[in-house]
């Protein structure tokens, strides 16, 4: 049993808790994700990990209500408990392998769009706390859905933009990279989109056009996150890959959205899911392996 000890709602259906979980505060990294199970009979959720700290030994995560079991852990609250917390799975951020030579000097620019400020926001502060002081795009449908902005600040440049204006620049997240680079003449070396599926593919195709090597992470499309149940199954330069276990992040440029998102589509009824394993064959699981942490 893992203990909540922090447990706020940020805005409409989205929430944040600290989970004691000391193994995992102790090994994770920026990019990583956990699952975790409300009860013995609930179904396993894939999490990034928003925040974590080693000392106290706990593990911030950031969750938007989107289902059954989502509806039950809005109900939990600071001394109640999750059945399971695993973790860290997947592949950490690329930003953690670069030597602090390789990383001074560079220029790097998140975008965050609605609760992918979660997943950004440990990146922007490793940068942070190795000397490289990121820009953010922050983006969100209007204000009150917009999370974690004071974090963000602390440790990136943050630029605000909403798509009606009730906050910062009205219009896309792409209209702010095209603003900073284009109007403006900024260079980055690379660029880390994470939000949206829709929202990934077109940053992707304006970065791909301005020359911006992008990493986009496709964390919303997991959902056992073994790799078993094969609906992370995403194509990445014509390979088949699987987002929890060769992931979360991959080359943006790389990544078949369209074919992506009908998949995820598809994925969501049963029909739908036996289309797919028809059609995919031996590919359509990923297989496990690489398991570990918590339990």
């Amino acid at each position: 049993m893992y203990k909540i000890v922090k447990a706020i709602q940020l805005s409409n259906d989205i929430y944040e808790m600290d989970v004691e979980a000391p193994r995992v505060a102790r090994r994770c990294l920026p990019g990583q994700f956990i699952i975790v199970k409300v009860g013995e009979e609930c179904e396993r959720i894939p999490l990034t990990i928003c925040d974590y700290n080693a000392e106290k030994g706990t593990v911030t995560v950031i969750f938007q209500v989107v289902g059954a079991s989502t509806e039950k852990m809005r109900f939990l609250k600071e001394g109640d408990h999750f059945e399971d917390f695993v973790g860290p799975l997947g592949r950490p951020s690329e930003l953690t392998g670069l030597s602090e030579e390789e990383l001074s000097g560079k220029k790097i620019l998140f975008v965050a769009g609605g609760i992918g400020a979660a997943p950004v926001y440990p990146q922007a502060r490793w940068l942070h706390e190795h000397g490289v002081l990121a820009d953010t795009i922050l983006g969100s449908r209007t204000k009150d859905l917009m999370i974690l902005e004071d974090a963000l600040r602390e440790v990136s440049h943050v630029h605000i933009v909403t798509d009606d204006g009730s906050y910062g620049d009205k219009g896309r997240v792409t209209d702010i990279i095209h603003k900073l680079v284009v109007d403006e003449g900024r260079h980055f070396d690379l660029c880390i989109a994470i939000g949206p599926m829709i929202m990934m593919k077109f940053v992707c195709s304006l970065t791909k056009e301005l020359q911006i090597p992008t990493v986009v992470s496709m964390n919303p499309i997991m959902v056992d996150g073994t790799g078993m149940c094969g609906a992370c199954r995403v194509m990445v330069g014509g390979e088949v890959k699987f987002a929890c276990v060769d992931g979360p992040e991959f080359d943006g440029h790389l990544v078949d959205f369209d074919l992506a998102m009908q998949r995820v589509t598809l994925y969501k009824t049963e029909e739908g899911r036996a289309l797919l394993k028809l059609r995919e064959g031996e590919t359509h699981h990923g297989g496990c392996g690489n398991c570990g942490g918590e339990n």
